[in-house]
């Protein structure tokens, strides 16, 4: 990608990848343009102080949520958010 990223904007980006067909879980982490890395769940759930399985079970949550979202490949081809 040759396109200038905006300081404050989604970016598109792509790696390599080839898919073999068994489920995969993928994930990409964020750095803005202050050297600020995107936290992992883990990160989030220290900072709130409780576990990653919080995320898991509950439907609400609220203000700036950031941490990595994992996403699963399944065996089909579809995609899903993994955290559920």
């Amino acid at each position: 990608m040759n396109d200038p990223i905006a300081r404050k904007a989604h970016t598109r980006f792509s790696i390599p990848w080839n898919w073999d067909g068994e489920e995969a879980n993928l994930q990409s982490r964020c750095t803005d343009d202050q050297g600020t890395v995107q936290p992992t769940m883990a990160e989030v759930a220290k900072l709130w102080g409780t576990d990653v399985e919080f995320f898991r079970k509950t439907s609400l949550i609220v203000g700036d949520f950031n941490a990595i979202q994992p996403w699963k490949v399944n065996r089909d081809g579809s995609v899903q958010n993994a955290l559920f």
